[in-house]
């Protein structure tokens, strides 16, 4: 039995920020890999699965659109909350004073469909009774219904994706037609691998701690008539 899923997801802008872009945000022309991952993360995640996206099939045209965005620069110290929740202190920032101007250049109007299955990884487990299957059936129920457990959203948290919807197969004729032929998208970052491969580093996990140091991979896709076969290149990452 297959365990994979195939989902079409929509949404108004979407930004998949270029890591080369030290100041401001440039999205990349199609999504990566990552922001798939997490995307889906947001319907349905467990420490026991490991979500594993095997194709991105890009159907709009792709169009940008530069905005000049209101950013804050900095954020709230995790021990100042800390000293909050034990009575001391009040953390807090005026956007007024750490208020940041930044332009961005953004996707709009996009239609994405992501072809995805998940793996166990043999971490921390809350049944003894742990099965692909039982996986599939709580995400498949969850898709169904439209369920998330945080808002899904396009690379970048304020891009909310307007719509998921499960489908059976994917129409490939609805492909936009400048998207037909092989594009090659040059390089891209395929994700960041933690060195702590997500099991914390003190073996507890009531109380966990998680190590800060990760990598990042890259990899080099071609995009052929709007179809990224990712599994086509994942023997070939880059770190």
């Amino acid at each position: 039995m297959s365990y994979g899923f195939k989902i079409m997801v929509e949404g108004d802008y979407a930004l998949f920020t270029r890591p080369e872009m030290k100041v401001e945000r440039v999205s990349y022309d199609v999504p990566t890999v990552s922001a798939m991952e997490g995307l889906i993360k947001s319907v349905y995640w467990k420490p026991a699965i490991r979500i594993v996206v095997d194709r991105i099939i890009v159907f709009n045209p792709i169009k940008f659109i530069n905005v000049r965005r209101n950013e804050i620069k900095t954020k709230i110290p995790q021990r100042s909350v800390l000293s909050q929740m034990n009575g001391n202190g009040s953390p807090e920032i005026y956007a007024s004073e750490a208020r940041s101007q930044r332009a961005g250049m953004l996707l709009k109007d996009v239609k994405y469909g992501v072809e995805f299955h998940f793996e166990l990884t043999g971490l921390r487990s809350d049944h003894e009774d742990e099965s692909e299957e039982k996986h599939y059936n709580i995400m498949l129920r969850r898709l169904r219904n439209g369920q998330c457990f945080r808002q899904p959203c396009l690379g970048c948290r304020e891009f909310s994706v307007s719509r998921i919807e499960l489908v059976d197969d994917f129409d490939l004729s609805q492909v936009d037609t400048s998207l037909k032929g092989d594009i090659d998208l040059g390089f891209m970052l395929y994700g960041v691998k933690f060195a702590d491969c997500g099991k914390p580093i003190n073996n507890n996990w009531d109380e966990p701690k998680f190590s800060d140091k990760a990598d990042p991979m890259y990899y080099r896709p071609h995009m052929i008539d709007g179809v990224i076969d990712v599994s086509k290149y994942r023997e070939g990452i880059i770190c």
